[in-house]
Formats: structure tokens, C-alpha cells, sequence
């Protein structure tokens, strides 16, 4: 299997084997899937029985990390108390369904968007996500403990900045690390729409911005790639995915991110549109086709 780790978001309809076979189908080596509903109801069709199995299979085929996405719905950051509450269970239980997974020796990590403050401000909001980060990590305190097997990583993703995100710099993911006890079990998912969008100029200044997310967060912390092109481009606060090439970003950053000594190591999920079936597999065989 190639060393580029790649792969897109899939249907979980069918259950963990169905997801295999469509992984297999794109070409993929790496990929990403929601736990449950996006709105939140618990999945049918993955359950906690065929978890490890498909573990091992993965493990055993030499796919890279999973980056699991958990729904859009979790807000850590709202100003309804029961509504956060209700991300901090749900998370916790995506996690107990994942952690037979990482323990069969699969490393799988859950992608989370920070949250939004809705009027209540960043630091409040950033605040508030911490809190919640850290009520998760007491409630699976046995999975995170010792060696810490099971665990599976929560992953901050990086956001465009769009109406009252938190996580919409680097500094405000820092500062969210920094207040959560158990930060040894936080990472962070690196979006390329998201970042450029954001107002880091990826095109003009690929070190810059590499050398800053190192000096801020640390290029350690980061686990996971989200490839997209961005429609609307720097500094434009939209978050609108393009498909690989046809954005602002364009092919040539692309081919720098797949063989960068950092970035290029990591599972890279597309999160583009698929405009024909067989969008996800060309791009896949596109970026494959850009590793010197």
C-alpha cells in the first residue's frame, strides 16, 4: 500500500464492513466517517460488536489512521447548558464505540469542530470548550488511564473562521489546549480550506505558516489532514470546499503538501464534492500521482 494515506468521508449505511468495501472501492488507505447521525441519534448500523474485528482487518490491511468526524451538531461552546451537555455524553459515547477499534492496534482519532460562542465571545467560548474537553476525559477516565490503549485521541479541527467559531487561529486552539488537564490525549486536524480561509496564506508563504502552527500549537500535536481546495480563498472567512486543483490553493500547493516531510506522513481526508462517483477515487489517484 502506498505511503500517502488518503482516503474520504463515507456512508457508514451497512455497517463497519460495508465501509471497508467502499474505502477499497475509491482506492483509499485512510478515511473518515461519522459515529452516529450528524443530528446527534446513535448509529444503526456500527456497533460495538464488529468494532475490534475491524480493527484488526484494518490493521492488517496497513491502513493509516482513521480520522473519525464527529457531527456537526456538538457545540462545547453554546450558551444552552443542556445542549453541552449533551456533546459531552454523545462524544464520550463515540468514543467508547471507537475504542476497540485503536485497542486492536488500529490508531484512530475522533475530529471534532471546537465549537461556536454564538455572541458570548472567543474566550468564553474557548473556555467553555476546554471544560467540556475535560468533563469527556473524567467520564473515560478508565480508557485514557495507564498506557492508555484505548484512548482515542480528540483532534480540534482548525476552522475558517465563519460567524462565531473558536478554533478560527492557531493561538485560540493553543489556548484551548492549554486549559484542558489531560492535553497528552488532544491533537489537532489541519484543514487546508479552513487554514487558508482563516487568513494564513498557504499559497504565498507555505513555510511561514508551517513555521507558525509549529511555534503556536507544535507540529507534534498535528495528526491529521482534511484536503480541500477552498472556492472563496485567503483570508475570505467562507469555508467553502473546492474539489482538488479547482480552488484558490490549487494543484501546485497540493503537490507541496503531499510531499512535505510533515504534512505529507499524515492520513489526508477529502471532504470535496462528489461530482461524479468516481470524483474521490480520480482525486486520490491524483494527489498519489503528485508524490515525487
Amino acid at each position: 500500500m502506498t505511503a500517502l494515506y488518503i482516503g474520504s468521508h463515507l456512508s457508514t449505511s451497512g455497517g463497519w464492513q460495508a465501509l471497508l468495501k467502499r474505502s477499497k472501492d475509491e482506492g483509499g488507505s485512510s478515511f473518515a466517517f461519522f459515529p452516529r447521525s450528524p443530528y446527534g441519534k446513535r448509529s444503526k448500523s456500527l456497533t460495538p460488536e464488529g468494532a475490534a474485528d475491524f480493527g484488526e482487518t484494518l490493521r492488517d490491511l496497513g491502513y493509516g489512521p482513521l480520522v473519525v468526524h464527529a457531527p456537526y451538531v456538538y457545540n462545547l461552546a453554546g450558551k444552552d447548558a443542556a445542549k453541552r451537555e449533551f456533546a459531552m455524553q454523545a462524544l464520550a459515547e463515540d468514543i467508547r464505540l471507537l475504542s476497540p477499534i485503536r485497542a486492536a492496534g488500529q490508531e484512530t482519532y475522533i475530529n471534532i469542530h471546537p465549537g461556536s460562542h454564538v455572541g458570548q465571545g472567543s474566550e468564553t467560548g474557548c473556555r467553555l470548550i476546554a471544560e467540556g474537553l475535560n468533563r469527556v476525559f473524567d467520564l473515560l477516565s478508565d480508557l485514557y488511564a495507564g498506557d492508555g490503549r484505548a484512548g482515542v485521541p480528540i483532534l480540534l479541527e482548525t476552522m475558517a473562521g465563519k460567524g462565531t467559531e473558536c478554533g478560527r487561529s492557531f493561538e485560540e486552539l493553543a489556548g484551548i489546549i492549554g486549559q484542558v488537564d489531560h492535553a497528552a490525549g488532544l491533537g489537532v486536524t489541519f484543514d487546508t480550506c479552513h487554514v487558508y480561509d482563516a487568513g494564513y496564506d498557504l499559497v504565498g508563504d507555505f513555510d511561514g505558516v508551517k513555521h507558525t502552527l509549529d511555534e503556536v500549537i507544535g507540529l507534534d500535536r498535528v495528526k491529521a489532514i482534511h484536503a480541500n481546495d477552498s472556492l472563496f480563498g485567503f483570508g475570505s472567512h467562507k469555508d467553502r470546499h473546492a474539489n482538488i486543483g479547482e480552488g484558490k490553493l490549487g494543484a501546485g500547493f497540493f503537490e507541496r503538501l503531499v510531499n512535505d516531510p510533515d504534512f505529507g506522513r499524515l492520513p489526508m481526508i477529502l471532504e470535496t464534492k462528489e461530482v461524479t462517483p468516481d470524483t474521490h477515487r480520480e482525486e486520490i489517484a491524483m494527489l498519489r500521482g503528485m508524490v515525487r
